[in-house]
């Protein structure tokens, strides 16, 4: 490293020392203030988001001609993009979790020991959350707007590619938050593309409590390899839609479709599909409006035997996570292997079953071991704002704290809160 890298490398870790401090003295404030101060710099915070649409439609624009430049995928384009319509979404989820019950300070747990000692468990933020997040620059409003709620300052490092569009809507929440009489440093955004911003972030451990990494396996892969601070890790969505051998074909064509072609490019797509081969007169028409929209499949032998279209898949297309116009299709011979299959290929993120047998929707629901599991619904519904959270930073695949939609009670912890009367323990 040269002398100047070490200087440049020396100034950015200040900076991002400077946001960590501030970000601590912000939740210390957080952590006592009342729901309706909350509620209030959220609500501001949604009104100065409307104020400025144009302004986070004209950053969007310049983010957006600077993705195409360097030639990001359709996907990823999706991802990045944001319109009327979107930035009014952004602003409804803001407002709907502005109405949310406050999760902090609620009754977990109330009990009196035989010693007369009162023990209560309460539900109390986290503290400081530093998310890391590409492409999707409404999670800026999400995350802000959830972490406010659960009483927790924020910092937060988008993707070099949202970078103008993140610092429009940030700068709103900033705005909102002073307008309420919050510190604004309840949310940060880290001023920097640097990608070394991001190892100084991971060893904050003294001023951020958790990770939430939201993006790419190489995003997720770096954070868990690098982080001094627990991680909360959205991972693969590679989720399925098995089509069981009592199933209604209009709702397997219909909900099939929407699973796979409404958004391609989000980790709720379903990416592989599975039908029992008792069901497996239902396949054509469940293809037929997959191929009209473009969608490409990749069948096993079975599939490409009946659909001449499909071509061969590999090994690896029952890993991977296409997050495009692209689709696996399997045969299995019965709900063991459709479990079996999701189970070993899967990435425990999403997956359903579309069946009228009540007996085997419970036992494929029961036995897959994913966050969300589904009967006769898309698999699209893996959203916190379809969960009624009205935002979410994630979906948590993991078992530990959070799984599933990521929303304002899973950013809260708790303590334990002791009653005596003078009691000493003999």
């Amino acid at each position: 490293m040269s002398a100047v890298e070490s200087i440049e490398s020396n100034a950015l870790e200040a900076q991002m020392a400077v946001l960590g401090a501030n970000a601590r003295a912000a939740a210390r404030v957080l952590a006592g203030t009342p729901t309706a101060a909350k509620q209030a710099a959220i609500e501001a915070a949604a009104d100065a988001i409307a104020v400025a649409r144009n302004d986070i439609i004209q950053a969007n624009v310049e983010d957006m001609a600077a993705a195409r430049a360097a030639r990001l995928n359709d996907a990823m384009l999706d991802r990045l993009v944001l319109d009327t319509a979107r930035i009014d979404a952004m602003v409804t989820g803001m407002r709907k979790v502005a109405a949310l019950d406050d999760p902090v300070g609620r009754a977990l747990g109330d009990w009196l020991r035989p010693n007369g000692l009162r023990i209560q468990r309460v539900s109390v933020p986290i503290g400081v959350i530093g998310i890391i997040y590409e492409s999707r620059p409404n999670v800026t409003a999400d995350a802000g707007a959830l972490c406010l709620m659960s009483g927790n300052a924020a910092i937060l490092r988008a993707g070099s590619e949202s970078f103008h569009s993140s610092h429009a809507i940030a700068a709103c929440l900033r705005r909102g938050l002073s307008a309420a009489g919050l510190p604004a440093d309840c949310v940060q955004l880290v001023p920097t593309k640097d990608r070394a911003a991001v190892g100084f972030l991971l060893v904050m451990d003294e001023n951020v409590d958790v990770i939430v990494p939201r993006g790419g396996r190489s995003l997720i892969e770096r954070v868990k390899e690098e982080s001094r601070i627990p991680v909360l890790a959205h991972l693969d969505g590679i989720c399925h839609v098995y089509v069981h051998a009592v199933a209604d074909a209009e709702k397997a064509r219909d909900v099939t479709f929407n699973a796979k072609m409404r958004r391609t490019g989000i980790c709720g797509a379903a990416e592989t599909l599975l039908i029992d081969r008792a069901a497996l007169a239902m396949l054509p028409a469940i293809l037929a409006p997959l191929h009209e929209a473009g969608c490409e499949v990749r069948g096993d032998a079975e599939v490409c035997a009946l659909d001449s279209t499909a071509v061969a898949a590999s090994a690896v297309d029952w890993d991977t996570e296409y997050l495009d116009a692209i689709i696996s299709v399997a045969v299995v011979a019965s709900l063991e292997d459709a479990i079996r299959h999701v189970n070993l290929h899967g990435s425990h993120h999403t997956d359903a079953i579309i069946s009228e047998d009540q007996a085997a929707a419970a036992r494929f629901l029961g036995e897959v071991d994913s966050a969300i599991v589904l009967h006769n619904a898309s698999t699209q519904f893996a959203d916190g704002g379809e969960f009624g959270m009205g935002a979410e930073i994630g979906i948590s695949n993991g078992k530990l704290h959070a799984r599933g939609p990521v929303g304002v009670e899973q950013l809260t912890t708790y303590k334990y809160k002791v009653h005596g009367a003078g009691q000493v323990r003999p």
